[in-house]
């Protein structure tokens, strides 16, 4: 009776971290897919300096609660724009260590560079990078750290890393061929077995993930129940904000209310792209159960456009405004000088001017609207692409091409993506697509495929793809920016097939990318009546 009695009092405290009957306050917050945006954009939005600013205000106030935070990552801090890549992501990673970031997951940017690269980022980097799933061919070991264990307060918080498997052919095959990217919820189930066999099992469990928020939601499901509390998630660079009803907001606005996917006992959350958003999460836990108090996306000096009378265009913060971390921005702006400076190179040539004024682009096709829609092809491997004329803002002259005079020409840094149709959907897509009307900046660019559009019988005919009509039932690859993919210009809605995938490569690289290997480019190549 007396060992009996004993066993009970001893097992409890072996098998938990936390103590019966107290009210624990954790605070996650997160954020994803980066891609080089360590500076504020033109228009003052995002930086990582304002998000210094609002995860010290958000720590200071938790703490006065009695409540402890968290901050992760979910990947993808490299590949973005060019003050960032100059650098090798080191002034992004320079800053989450003043930020205070405990965990970032690989991502498939992550690879686009040799590994020697990413070992040296891991050195810069005060926090762990993660990934369960990737181990290395010849040895069979872990590239990186599967999990780390966080102590808060007492609680053994542990957070497991996943990269989707998509990084094997989708990052440069290069430096990923000696790697064995395996399937993210077996390596799930591993890691959480490993973490049950401790001495002290976790009280909270975390899924860092770069999956996307459709494979989130997948693995929750597959997962038995509640295999996780929380998975933070990237890749599809979702802002995933439910309603009431439990539905993903396609009209997400900055600053609504929202909260948090729930599937099979496990909270899902994604934070958009860039640093747009930092997630925060509030929970309380008591007792071995993890209950979610508050959840927001809140933005980092967005704003909205208005025109005003005599049209001009006036931008109003969505919120109050975050005002940088006056030492961190000091730091930042060092390396925004360093690779400024870089930017005036010479990327290529053209032999005649590649028209991208707005009064012609968005009337007609141009030639430079084509060279884009090509470069994007080319680089995804599509059957054909399409571009939005209001996202060519400038023409590039004929002679010496540098890269700011491409980046003049495409400066919104939208992500190129890719989705397989079937000659049905392609067929309706393009029949939504082709109608937009001259002067509308939705007007399409298109290469890969030729068709007649009459606006005014609302009809799309002779569609061609590479020169051959469109077959039913042959399956297609369609380039698009993810601006265009997720219904802007008023573009069909893509990001939601299954097969849609978000290259995370920035538009304006792959123009630059298609310079320096093609030039000196003939214009006439791409003029709008030439062959595909």
């Amino acid at each position: 009776m007396k060992k009996a009695l004993l066993a009970a009092l001893i097992l409890p405290a072996l098998a938990q971290a936390y103590q019966p009957g107290k009210t624990y306050r954790l605070t996650v917050l997160h954020t994803n897919d980066l891609h080089g945006r360590f500076w504020p954009n033109e228009h003052g939005e995002y930086g990582l300096a304002a998000h210094q600013t609002l995860v010290k205000q958000i720590k200071n106030e938790v703490a006065r609660n009695g409540g402890s935070v968290v901050l992760l990552n979910a990947g993808d801090v490299n590949t973005g724009v060019p003050e960032s890549d100059v650098h090798n992501a080191r002034p992004d990673i320079e800053a989450m260590n003043a930020i205070g970031y405990e965990a970032m997951t690989l991502g498939n940017h992550e690879f686009d560079n040799p590994l020697q690269m990413l070992a040296m980022q891991e050195k810069w980097a005060r926090f762990p990078f993660l990934s369960a799933n990737i181990r290395q061919k010849n040895s069979g070991r872990h590239l990186v750290k599967p999990y780390t264990v966080l102590r808060k307060q007492g609680l053994d918080i542990a957070v497991v890393g996943l990269t989707t498997e998509e990084t094997a052919t989708s990052a440069n095959t290069a430096y990923t061929r000696n790697l064995i990217i395996g399937p993210a919820a077996d390596s799930a189930r591993k890691a959480l077995q490993t973490l049950k066999q401790r001495k002290k099992k976790p009280d909270i469990t975390i899924a860092l993930t770069h999956l996307g928020y459709h494979s989130d939601a997948a693995l929750a499901r597959t997962l038995p129940t509640k295999s996780f509390d929380i998975i933070v998630g990237g890749h599809s660079h979702h802002t995933v904000c439910m309603d009431n009803a439990g539905r993903l907001k396609n009209n997400h606005r900055p600053g609504d209310a929202c909260r948090p996917d729930f599937q099979n006992g496990t909270w899902i959350m994604q934070a958009g792209e860039w640093g747009k958003y930092l997630g925060r999460a509030d929970f309380t836990f008591r007792n071995g159960k993890l209950a979610l108090q508050s959840y927001r996306l809140i933005p980092v000096n967005l704003k909205y456009e208005t025109e005003t009378a005599d049209g001009q265009t006036v931008r109003t913060l969505y919120q109050s405004a975050i005002r940088p971390d006056k030492q961190l921005a000091a730091k930042l702006k060092t390396y925004q000088e360093q690779a400024d400076g870089k930017l005036n190179v010479a990327v290529g040539s053209v032999n005649a001017k590649l028209e991208g004024d707005r009064a012609v682009v968005r009337r007609q096709p141009t030639n430079l609207g084509r060279l884009i829609a090509h470069a994007q092809r080319l680089r995804t491997g599509a059957d054909l692409a399409v571009m939005n004329s209001g996202g060519i803002r400038d023409s590039i002259r004929a002679g010496r091409v540098t890269y700011k005079d491409i980046l003049r020409a495409q400066p919104f840094g939208n992500l190129i993506a890719y989705v397989d149709l079937s000659g049905e959907e392609l067929a309706r897509y393009l029949h939504t697509v082709a109608l937009i009307r001259p002067e509308d900046g939705g007007f399409p660019q298109f290469d890969g495929v030729t068709l007649q559009a009459d606006y005014d019988k609302q009809r799309v005919s002779n569609i061609l793809v590479n020169g051959k009509p469109l077959e039913n039932g042959k399956t297609y690859r369609l380039s698009v920016s993810d601006y265009l993919a997720n219904g802007g210009d008023g573009y069909p809605v893509l990001s939601d097939k299954p097969s849609y995938v978000n290259t995370g490569f920035v538009d304006a690289d792959v123009l630059k990318q298609y310079f320096e290997q093609h030039s000196p480019i003939d214009a006439a190549r791409f003029a709008p009546n030439a062959r595909p």
